[in-house]
């Protein structure tokens, strides 16, 4: 009986019966356990749509970017943060715009940028840099900082620092 795995015979039979069982482990375990991911993936995904139509009910202005049929061409800072302002109602005279030049690095083109907006409300500044983000999808927010206006109910400079991947 010890010597039983150094005989031949013992794998000639054990090979096909655990490639037979293979068949029987998917069919009573694997499969079941798939089909019900998948219906609750198909639930979640309802779900989702469900969620995303409220949202559009509630705030139909974020379709508003998409249909206004406006080129957006090639990317530029003074370009993009002027149309989220405005967008954004931030008068141009709040709003201040440093770029840095286009670098390479890694293979890639980067360039940076900060922008300062002054007496704006957070819901202004929040509205800005969703729309910003969502419209240039190579621009990334590195850092953001809030400073309150003392004795103001709802007055913030906002210090954002962008990345734009070429």
């Amino acid at each position: 009986m010890r010597d039983l795995h150094k005989n031949p015979m013992f794998y000639y039979i054990l090979a096909p019966v655990v490639l037979g069982l293979w068949p029987l482990l998917v069919y009573a375990s694997y499969l079941p356990k798939s089909q019900e991911a998948l219906r609750t993936e198909l639930g979640q995904y309802a779900d989702a749509n469900d969620l995303v139509q409220e949202i559009l009910d509630l705030v139909p202005d974020r379709l508003r970017d998409s249909a206004d049929g406006v080129s957006l061409g090639k990317f530029t800072y003074a370009d993009a943060v002027d149309r989220a302002a405005n967008l954004c109602s931030i008068p141009s005279g709040k709003c201040d715009l440093s770029s840095g030049r286009i670098t390479s690095s890694g293979g890639k083109k980067l360039q940076q940028a900060r922008v300062k907006l002054s007496d704006v409300g957070i819901v202004q500044a929040a509205s800005f840099l969703s729309r910003i983000l969502s419209t240039w999808v190579n621009l990334k927010c590195d850092r953001i900082k809030l400073s309150k206006k003392e004795g103001m109910p709802d007055q913030w400079d906002i210090d954002l620092s962008f990345t734009y991947d070429y």
